[in-house]
């Protein structure tokens, strides 16, 4: 039986490559977007509904794709914003938004489909960080980082939760990717980056791993960094 994934953010960038390479694996798909109708590639049968992070939701979603596949085995909290404010120059509006959309929603759509991927013996969750999440480079990542040091420590957390029954939760931790984001954060040239496709390929390895063979953080650079 082919086993369904859910993914916040599937809309484009890491969201969308991730669920075309599960796709192109034979997972079938229940995708999170704030505007389903803006979808810009083939999502075939995959269920679209309407989600936005920072409102909630996640049971209404979870209902759903149990309503639709009647399982749900991964869950790849992908949805994330950004931020270039230091530790002092942010408002504590702008880390409550961070901590809202990167930490919260996360764990909130961990909780709802709980009882489910405890019921799937294997059931997987990956919680996309950030290499921001391990270490913080410059003033200017430090607010964005607070928020991904939690992101991390939650995977850690449903880790600890979920062993005892099959599930498996991994910190995804990568530097500058290809996408709009990315690009945002000043990265290098788009052909030096990592590319979303490589991530993608890297979640579906994750997400196919047997229990005996967890992985708890994989981080990926695409420059030299000595600690990470």
């Amino acid at each position: 039986m082919s086993r369904v994934a859910m993914i916040s953010g599937a809309n484009r960038g890491l969201g969308a490559a991730i669920a075309r390479e599960l796709a192109a694996q034979g997972w079938l798909l229940s995708l999170g977007m704030r505007d389903p109708a803006q979808i810009g590639w083939n999502t075939g049968n995959a269920l679209l509904h309407r989600y936005d992070a920072m409102e909630g939701g996640e049971d209404a979603w979870v209902a759903a794709t149990l309503a639709r596949f009647g399982r749900i085995d991964a869950i790849v909290a992908n949805a994330g914003v950004v931020s270039r404010a230091s530790v002092i120059e942010a408002e504590d509006e702008e880390l409550d938004a961070l901590l809202a959309v990167n930490v919260k929603a996360p764990r909130r759509l961990a909780k709802a489909a709980w009882p489910a991927l405890c019921a799937s013996g294997r059931g997987r969750v990956i919680v996309m960080s950030s290499l921001s999440g391990k270490r913080i480079k410059s003033p200017g990542a430090g607010l964005y980082a607070m928020s991904k040091f939690a992101a991390t420590a939650l995977a850690h957390g449903l880790r600890q939760a979920g062993w005892d029954k099959g599930v498996r939760a991994t910190a995804m931790c990568p530097g500058f990717v290809a996408t709009r984001m990315g690009r945002a954060a000043g990265g290098p040239a788009d052909e030096q980056m990592t590319q979303p496709e490589d991530v993608a390929r890297i979640a579906a390895m994750l997400l196919d791993l047997p229990n005996e063979a967890s992985v708890a953080e994989f981080a990926v650079n695409c420059v030299l960094e000595p600690s990470v």
